[in-house]
């Protein structure tokens, strides 16, 4: 398919593309982040799918694996499953002793404190600057 054929389709069905700039509140960046998360998912068919059936079987299976593997680097590396059913703060908890006594044990292995294991009470997909700065206490 050629882009001006599929952008034509596009404008045919009334969908004004998305160029996905950050902060601006009518780009899709949710969507476009999960396609990218989807696509760069190891079994992901490079092919397409053969069926809508096996497409939707496919993205039922990404989603259980999303939300219940996926350890997400803004959740301080928990999976959403965890922070919503409230084990991700026993985790972080025992990460946080861990590290703690890593650092007993071999002082010089560290420069400065261990890392920041406190839950983010909100996570932002396109945080302002000066909001990044301010959780990170810079």
């Amino acid at each position: 398919m050629r882009a001006s054929t599929f952008l034509e389709k596009l404008y045919d069905l009334g969908i004004t593309s998305s160029y996905s700039r950050p902060r601006v509140s009518n780009d899709n960046a949710f969507a476009e982040s999960a396609f990218k998360t989807m696509k760069y998912r190891p079994g992901f068919p490079a092919d397409g799918f053969a069926t809508l059936v096996e497409a939707q079987a496919w993205v039922q299976q990404f989603i259980v694996w999303y939300n219940h593997e996926h350890r997400h680097s803004a959740l301080r590396y928990v999976t959403p499953g965890q922070r919503h059913n409230g084990e991700a703060r026993e985790i972080l908890a025992q990460r946080r002793e861990i590290f703690e006594a890593a650092k007993q044990r071999h002082p010089e292995r560290w420069s400065g404190g261990i890392r920041n294991l406190s839950l983010p009470e909100v996570v932002h997909l396109n945080p302002e600057r000066n909001q990044v700065s301010r959780a990170e206490g810079f």
